[in-house]
């Protein structure tokens, strides 16, 4: 058995009047992400840790924001195509483990919630996805309610 393990990291600035998807669901929020798609910061990590496990370049070589079909797509759509493109690679998901930084909204509540869509996304098992989240102690961009940002870790095996 061949294991792999990719890191993934993707920021995205917060604006008054957007939608904020994360983690596969939409949060009632003031402020939400902006992006080319629906801009979820988290769903976005997860591929280019995924990708780089595979050495599969990121998601950005994928799906570059310069083509207009990916303009305001549903990211879950992405992470799917991603599953794909590894699982053709002969690539199984071992664990996913994702650390969401933001100041507010309040994540903890909507975990669950998240690791349900996004296991049943990839076809693993919810205990398979790990989301936690912290603030940054008002610290930086996200400290300032300017953006959110997400860091993953993922385990790959053929």
């Amino acid at each position: 058995m061949k294991i792999k393990v990719g890191f993934g990291f993707d920021v995205h600035q917060l604006k008054d009047g957007e939608d904020f998807w994360l983690g596969g669901i939409k949060l009632e929020h003031d402020k939400g992400a902006v992006g080319h798609s629906d801009a979820d910061v988290l769903i976005h990590s997860i591929c280019d840790a995924l990708l780089g496990a595979a050495n599969m370049r990121d998601i950005g070589f994928h799906f570059p924001p310069s083509d207009n079909k990916y303009k305001g797509i549903d990211s879950k759509i992405l992470l799917r195509d991603v599953v794909k493109l590894i699982s053709d690679k002969g690539f199984t998901i071992g664990n996913i483990d994702a650390t969401i930084a933001l100041e507010e909204p309040k994540i903890n509540p909507h975990i669950e919630k998240m690791q349900v869509v996004l296991a049943e996304v990839m076809g693993v098992d919810v205990d398979d996805v790990s989301i936690k989240a912290t603030t940054t102690e008002r610290l930086g961009f996200e400290g300032r309610k300017e953006g959110v940002s997400a860091y993953v870790v993922v385990l790959i095996q053929k």
